[in-house]
């Protein structure tokens, strides 16, 4: 059992949920969740889907009302985390104060990669990953107006659907081949491409956006690597995020392309640890370390450090599973897809019913399903078993899945 206060920097889905389950773990010390946006804590996944559509207000998102925090003795505190003393075990806050703990998690999540090119600044170039971001972009999305989206992956066509629903004239820009090839297969690729095609939505791959035209202080437009222009009243950008990984680097923990931390999600310094966005952990069931960006990551490693620091220290050994929601198809993801040799599909995408079953010399290791919710569940229970089926029985209909879970 952890001495001392827990304090948290970070207050996503990482953050309130260590602070959530400390206290349902029976943890009696101070817990701290330090808090840098000017909200309570909030669920993301809406900003890009329905909150951006206009359904509900921005409490609607919240996870807890303010007497939760109350009832539960978690203290919000609103600031911005600037340095670790490690030797004394403080954390200076921007305001200028220091708070003492017994343990320290870092749940600082990751922020918006930039586009660095010309015009790239002006106030029409938006981003879409916290409320602020979100608010703003559903009060300036209006019909008739054109947008072009830079980058086709989960955000970017998640916006553009929502805008073309209302009536926007909408352009994608995507460097790669496909449209989410860094995280689908080409058979999910092509059924989503085809799928925003038939609504509307102008598609142009294996190009890049050059500059941002405009008209003094006004966007006017993109123009891209093969020398065409689109006319647009504003620009969307979701090319990739960053993890926040300064404050720990600084501090003189390990870092890469996430906050190193071992199996149990501690860094190098056994009074510190990170989860969510924000690290790259040895993970044993892939066998290699990973970071990952989705709520089912970030909420069962949060779990998992709550019940290390309240006595109960296990391997964290999660199943990843992803979702999006693209205008009237649910994408839903199960396990790991990379690597795969082989892609079965069960169900017939011209019913906007079917799965990719994706196997690794003959051993299933993921599954991506599109409004087919059935296969999704069977892939989350039987992957979390590390179990399979036979590429023959993936692909055969009438072949019971549950059967197989027995």
């Amino acid at each position: 059992m952890t001495q001392g206060p827990v304090l948290i920097v970070g207050a996503g889905h990482a953050g309130f949920q260590v602070a959530a389950s400390l206290r349902q773990h029976g943890f009696g010390e101070r817990v701290c969740l330090i808090n840098d946006e000017a909200h309570l804590p909030y669920q993301r996944p809406p900003l890009s889907k329905a909150y951006l559509k206009g359904e509900g207000r921005p409490d609607s998102l919240m996870f807890r009302p303010d007497k939760f925090y109350r009832d539960q003795n978690i203290e919000l505190i609103a600031d911005r985390a600037v340095s670790i003393d490690r030797t004394a075990r403080k954390l200076k806050l921007a305001s200028g104060s220091a708070l003492d703990y017994g343990h320290l998690v870092l749940a600082t999540g990751a922020r918006n990669r930039l586009l660095d090119i010309p015009n790239a600044r002006l106030e029409d170039v938006r981003y879409l990953r916290i409320l602020d971001e979100s608010e703003a972009l559903r009060k300036r999305i209006g019909s008739g107006q054109r947008v072009v989206v830079i980058g086709a992956g989960f955000i970017g066509l998640e916006f553009a659907a929502t805008a073309r629903a209302k009536g926007l004239e909408v352009d994608v820009v995507e460097l790669g081949t496909r449209v989410m090839a860094r995280a689908v297969t080409a058979e999910i690729s092509d059924y989503f491409q085809a799928r925003h095609t038939a609504a509307g939505i102008r598609i142009h791959l294996g190009v890049q956006a050059t500059s941002i035209e405009a008209n003094g202080t006004d966007v006017s437009g993109v123009s891209l690597s093969d020398g065409r222009h689109i006319p647009a009243d504003f620009v969307v950008v979701g090319v990739g995020v960053l993890p926040n990984v300064e404050l720990a680097a600084e501090a003189g923990l390990p870092v890469a392309s996430g906050i190193i931390v071992d199996e149990q999600l501690l860094t190098s310094d056994p009074d510190i640890s990170a989860i969510g966005d924000c690290a790259l952990f040895a993970s044993p069931r892939f066998g290699g370390s990973l970071r990952l960006e989705s709520v089912q990551n970030a909420t069962d490693q949060a779990r998992c450090v709550a019940a290390r620091l309240t006595g109960d220290a296990k391997t964290y050994d999660g199943l990843p599973w992803f979702w999006s929601d693209q205008g009237d198809d649910k994408l839903q993801i199960a396990g790991l897809t990379t690597g795969y040799d082989q892609v079965v599909v069960r169900g017939d995408p011209a019913q906007r019913s079917f799965s990719a079953f994706c196997y690794k010399s003959g051993q299933l290791v993921g599954i991506e399903s599109v409004n087919r919710a059935s296969d999704h569940v069977f892939g989350r229970r039987i992957l979390a078993v590390k179990g399979s089926i036979a590429p023959e029985q993936a692909a055969d209909t009438a072949f019971d899945l549950k059967a197989a879970l027995t």
